[in-house]
């Protein structure tokens, strides 16, 4: 599971593809919210915040 932002979304989505060797799903966190989950408050690669869960 990767949060990311825009500018890092292909990178996150080539390390799950190489771990996994499955395509994997994107959720928009600025459409989607969770009930039992606050995302992280910015990108793991850089401070931007995190838009995209790639699970």
């Amino acid at each position: 599971m990767h949060v990311v932002c825009k500018e890092h979304l292909e990178l996150a989505i080539d390390m799950f593809v190489d771990e996994y060797e499955d395509a994997p799903d994107i959720v928009d966190l600025e459409v989607t919210k969770f009930s039992g989950w606050d995302p992280p408050p910015h990108c793991e690669r850089c401070s931007a915040p995190g838009r995209f869960l790639v699970i």
